[in-house]
């Protein structure tokens, strides 16, 4: 008779040693019972048998599972409260190859984070999903959740939930149904061992049709929390068993492969969308290999409507197509014209720690409160673009070199006032050397359709740099003049 030998062992999709504590590195910080921990291990069980270790990133929020990185040997993101959703979209964009898994609680999904799944889902995001449904906040003392049962008693429901008071518990994969994208939804519980096959198929299927590019997938997990719930395990899964699935009925609710929409073009990634999926001769953007010239900080300021938040992120695509690292962040009021807009860009050789400037290297200034709000951040070494023939009276000057371009009369000359901010963008160029009028073309192109008022702001930026090199040549023989009178006559 063959002898047999059971060996345990641990999904390699599991780190060797959990580093969250110094002691007890083989446990996990889940309470006696916990459904997370036979989640995990169906999970991890799936990406190992799909091969997918290496391109899977798992994204975890706020909640009982906040430390799901310290278990998961995967690319992990930790998530702010409710935005899985949104974190996992901007990820699977940007990484198109990769399997992007959100795992989120009741809380997370269906309270704060209910906008974030539902925009989700409805616009059909190839992301998966897995709810964890134990009808209570477990990691906060157990407050009322969204899926709480009718009657049932919370830290925040003494008397048992009330309809007339605290509404109904949300059906979630009920409503993400209801919406057209999602391509597979199904809840299953973690009562008995059927069940457990039950989950480990769903995990599995959603997992795969991931993996086979299919879209949205959501599977919704009745799961017991016997710690606050005031259970043993074995009451825990009876109580599910009786109260729970009367409620949340199992069962499939989607499970189609995706249908090609009318009129539909493939989902938008970060590479498409930069023409980094493109040979470099085709690309929008194309980087162009050279050495970087040194990091350059500026503040544009001005009224909405003058294109101060545009001018910046011109700016700040012309860095990135030469192969800069960038950042660009606007700060505008309420209003859509006449109210103060301004916008801080950096052009960097290096990784930018923060988009904020707070002192800049150049202000550009649209009009007269720009100049007197910011100056104060640029004096000292910061040059100044200031839209004016001539500074207001009583200015000082002492403390910052100041170049007065009289943008918006330019433009105006050109035809419209509208192009002022791209002569001041030629202003820029010719002042810094920085980047090329080439590159500025090149972004003008990928958002300009009209070749009329490309061909405008073409005129505008050569304007902008005219006028730049005429005051450079008025101060470098005002500066000569003054040296000849200073030398003494031989």
């Amino acid at each position: 008779m063959d002898e047999y030998q059971v060996i345990e062992s641990k999904s390699p999709v599991f780190y060797d040693k959990y580093e969250r504590k110094s002691e007890l590195q083989h446990q996990t910080h889940y309470c006696p019972g916990c459904g997370h921990g036979v989640v995990h291990k169906l999970i991890a069980e799936a990406i190992a048998d799909l091969g997918c270790q290496d391109r899977t990133i798992f994204i975890s929020p706020v909640g009982c599972s906040v430390f799901a990185y310290y278990y998961f040997d995967l690319g992990n993101i930790q998530a702010a409260h409710g935005r899985t959703p949104a974190v996992a979209t901007a990820v699977k964009r940007s990484n198109p190859e990769s399997i992007v898994i959100g795992y989120q609680g009741d809380g997370d999904l269906a309270a704060i984070g209910t906008a974030e799944i539902i925009h989700a889902a409805n616009r059909g995001e190839k992301i998966t999903i897995f709810f964890i449904n134990n009808a209570i906040y477990g990691m906060t003392g157990g407050q009322m959740a969204p899926t709480t049962l009718v009657g049932q008693v919370s830290s925040t429901s003494p008397w048992g939930r009330r309809p007339l008071n605290e509404g109904y518990p949300l059906h979630m994969a009920e409503l993400l149904a209801t919406l057209e994208a999602p391509v597979y939804i199904e809840r299953v519980a973690l009562t008995d061992n059927k069940n457990h096959m039950k989950v480990r198929k769903a995990v599995r299927r959603a997992l795969q049709l991931q993996h086979d590019g299919a879209g949205f997938t959501f599977v919704e997990i009745l799961s017991p929390c016997p710690t606050i719930w005031n259970m043993t395990p074995q009451e825990a899964r009876k109580w599910m068993e009786e109260k729970m699935l009367p409620v949340f009925p199992l069962g499939v609710f989607r499970d189609r492969q995706p249908e090609k929409l009318e009129n539909s073009l493939p989902q938008t990634t970060v590479t498409n969308l930069l023409g980094l999926d493109k040979p470099a001769e085709e690309s929008r953007l194309t980087v162009t290999a050279k050495k970087s010239p040194p990091d350059l900080s500026l503040k544009i300021s001005g009224f909405g409507g003058q294109g101060i938040l545009l001018l910046g992120q011109i700016i700040a695509e012309m860095g990135m197509s030469e192969g800069r690292e960038v950042s660009w962040l606007p700060s505008y009021g309420p209003e859509m014209r006449s109210g103060s807009a301004h916008c801080d860009v950096c052009l960097s050789s290096e990784r930018i720690g923060s988009p904020l400037v707070d002192h800049p290297d150049m202000l550009i200034a649209m009009n007269e409160p720009s100049l007197h709000k910011f100056f104060a951040q640029a004096s000292g070494h910061a040059t100044i673009l200031y839209n004016s023939s001539k500074l207001p009276e009583n200015f000082p000057t002492q403390h910052a070199p100041i170049l007065c371009i009289p943008a918006s009369e330019i433009a105006d000359s050109l035809g419209t006032t509208k192009v002022a901010n791209m002569v001041m963008l030629g202003a820029f160029l010719e002042l810094t050397d920085r980047l090329t009028k080439e590159s500025a073309l090149a972004v003008l192109k990928a958002k300009i359709r009209n070749l009329r008022l490309l061909d405008l702001d073409s005129r505008a930026i050569d304007a902008g740099m005219e006028a730049v090199s005429k005051q450079l040549a008025i101060h470098l023989a005002e500066l000569k003049a003054k040296q000849t009178e200073l030398v003494p006559a031989h």
